[in-house]
C-alpha cells in the first residue's frame, strides 16, 4: 500500500500557498485569422488628411430663375449632394438637361490632402465648385482659410493653397499599378466625422463614369465604404502612396452600396501641374463621336471580335477630320496602345496636350492603316456656319427626304468636293425626323453607295419601303456621320 504522505503534504502546501502552485500564465493566442491591420499605415498618412469647408453664396434671384429647377431648401443636404451627383440638380456640372454651373447655397463638406509641405492641397471641383470662402481645417486642429489655385470640372479636380509650411506630405503612388483585388483605403471625413478610415478592395480600373462630362477620367472601383464627405479624400494602396480621389458613388439610395469611384493619381497629377502654371487645364482632342463595337458588325468590319472604337462621326475642321479619319472607320489603336472599347479612347488621348503628333491606328475596309494626326485643343474644333435651305421643294422619296443639288457655295461653306453630297431640303417622312434629319444637311452616302447627285440618291433609295432598315452618311455644320432608322 503506498503512502499517502507526500500527496497530503503537496495539498497542505497548496492550500497554504495558492502562489507556489501558479502555472506561468499562457501566451496570447495567435490570431487564427490573418487579416490586415492598417494601424500603422494610418498613423503615417493621417496627419496629411484635411477637411474642407465650402461656404457657397446664396444665388439672386435672377441667377436661382436662370438655372432652372431647384431642389427644396428643406431638403436634407445628403439627399441634396445625391441628387446633384446622380441626377444633375443642381450644382452637378455637366450631367445632361442641368446647366454646367448651377448655383448653390450653403456648405459643402469635404475631404482633402496635403501634396506639397508648403501648402498646396488637393480635393474634388465639386467640393468646392462656387465657392467664396474654404476652409481647410488640419489634423492638429489648426484652419488655414484657402486660395482656389485652380479648379477643373472635367476631371473633377481643384487645387487649393494655403499659407502654412512644413506641412506633412502624402506620398504619390502609380495607379497604373493597381489590381483588382488589391487592398486599398479611404481617410475622409463623411457626414462630418473627421478622419474616419474605410477599407476594401480595387474592384476594378479604367471605368467609365456616368456622368458624360467626365469622358476622360478612366475611374478606379473600389468597395470603399464613401459617403458625403468623403469627396476629395485619398485612396491609399499598402504601402500608404496615394494612388486616388475618391470622387463618386454609385447608388440608389444616396448612401453607400458597396461602388464607390476613385480619380487615378496621375490624371490629377497632371491637372496639378497645369493649373500650376496656367490657371487652367488643356487636352487633346481628335474630335470624333465614338461607341463600342457590336457583334452584328464583326463581318462587316473584318473583325474577329468586339473591340475597338466606332467612329459614329467625325466633327467638322477636327484633328481627325483633317487626318483623315472617316466615319465607319474602327479605332484599334492609339500610339501603339490597343483601344479594347471606346470608353478607353478619350482619357489617352486627354492626356496628351494640344499639337502632339500621335499614331491612330484603323480598321477601313477590312483592312489596318496607320493615321498621323496633330490633335487639336479640345474646344478648337469648330464647325462653318450651316448652309441655308433652298426655297424651292423637289418631290419627295420613299424615305421621307426632299434632296436637291448643292452650289458650288454650298459645297464650300461645307468643305465638299464637286461631285459629293445632295443637300436635305426637307424631312417629310416621320421616321427621318425622328433620327434627328433635318434641311440644311448633306447625305453624303445611302448604305454603301456615295451619292453626288439627286439621281444618285433616287437610284439609291429606289425599292425602299416600309419595314427597311436606312443607313445614311450625313454631314451637317458640326459633323460628318452615321444615321440610321427603319422605315414605317
Amino acid at each position: 500500500m503506498k503512502s499517502l504522505f507526500p500527496r497530503a503534504l503537496l495539498l497542505a502546501l497548496a492550500l497554504a500557498s495558492p502562489g507556489l502552485m501558479a502555472q506561468t500564465p499562457a501566451a496570447e493566442p495567435a490570431p487564427m485569422v490573418n487579416l490586415p491591420d492598417f494601424t500603422r499605415l494610418v498613423e503615417a498618412t493621417g496627419p496629411a488628411v484635411v477637411n474642407i469647408e465650402a461656404t457657397i453664396p446664396r444665388p439672386s434671384r435672377d441667377a436661382a430663375a436662370q438655372a432652372g429647377p431647384q431642389l427644396p431648401e428643406d431638403m436634407p443636404e445628403e439627399l441634396q449632394e445625391y441628387f446633384r451627383r446622380h441626377f444633375g440638380l443642381p450644382g452637378m456640372p455637366g450631367m445632361p438637361g442641368a446647366p454646367d454651373r448651377a448655383p448653390r447655397r450653403g456648405t459643402s463638406q469635404g475631404s482633402g490632402f496635403v501634396i506639397s509641405a508648403d501648402g498646396y492641397v488637393l480635393t474634388n471641383h465639386h467640393v468646392v465648385n462656387g465657392a467664396d470662402r474654404i476652409i481647410v481645417r488640419l489634423s492638429d486642429r489648426r484652419e488655414f482659410e484657402a486660395t482656389l489655385v485652380g479648379s477643373d470640372p472635367l476631371s473633377d479636380v481643384a487645387l487649393l493653397k494655403v499659407g502654412a509650411r512644413g506641412l506633412p506630405v502624402l506620398r504619390v503612388g502609380d495607379s497604373r499599378r493597381l489590381k483588382p483585388g488589391q487592398w486599398v483605403l479611404a481617410i475622409g471625413s463623411p457626414f462630418g466625422f473627421e478622419h474616419s478610415v474605410t477599407a476594401g478592395v480595387v474592384s476594378g480600373v479604367g471605368r467609365r463614369s456616368a456622368d458624360p462630362s467626365q469622358q476622360y477620367v478612366p475611374f478606379i472601383q473600389t468597395d470603399v465604404a464613401i459617403n458625403r464627405g468623403n469627396s476629395g479624400g485619398p485612396l491609399l494602396n499598402t504601402r500608404g502612396e496615394v494612388v486616388g480621389i475618391n470622387s463618386q458613388i454609385f447608388s440608389n439610395s444616396g448612401g453607400y452600396m458597396g461602388v464607390s469611384f476613385a480619380i487615378p493619381i496621375e490624371v490629377a497629377m497632371n491637372a496639378v501641374r497645369q493649373l500650376r502654371e496656367t490657371g487652367r487645364v488643356e487636352r487633346g482632342q481628335l474630335g470624333v463621336r465614338i461607341r463600342d463595337v457590336s457583334r452584328d458588325q464583326l463581318a462587316e468590319l473584318g473583325l474577329d471580335r468586339p473591340a475597338g472604337a466606332f467612329v459614329e462621326s467625325v466633327d467638322n475642321g477636327s484633328a481627325a477630320a483633317k487626318a483623315g479619319i472617316r466615319p465607319g472607320d474602327v479605332i484599334t489603336a492609339f500610339n501603339g496602345r490597343e483601344i479594347g472599347g471606346s470608353s478607353e479612347l478619350p482619357p489617352i488621348v486627354g492626356a496628351l496636350p494640344p499639337g502632339t503628333r500621335a499614331t491612330v491606328t484603323v480598321q477601313r475596309d477590312r483592312r489596318s492603316r496607320d493615321i498621323v494626326v496633330t490633335l487639336m485643343a479640345l474646344a478648337m474644333a469648330q464647325a462653318p456656319a450651316p448652309a441655308e435651305a433652298p426655297a424651292e421643294v423637289p418631290a419627295a422619296n420613299p424615305i421621307g427626304l426632299e434632296v436637291e443639288a448643292l452650289d458650288a457655295a454650298a459645297r464650300s461653306a461645307m468643305g465638299l468636293e464637286a461631285g459629293e453630297g445632295v443637300l436635305v431640303a426637307r424631312v417629310s417622312g416621320l421616321a427621318a425626323r425622328q433620327a434627328g434629319l433635318s434641311p440644311g444637311d448633306v447625305v453624303l452616302r445611302v448604305g454603301r453607295q456615295d451619292v453626288g447627285s439627286v439621281a444618285d440618291f433616287r437610284a439609291a433609295t429606289q425599292g425602299l419601303k416600309a419595314g427597311d432598315e436606312v443607313r445614311l452618311l450625313v454631314r451637317n455644320a458640326r459633323s460628318t456621320g452615321f444615321v440610321s432608322f427603319v422605315l414605317r
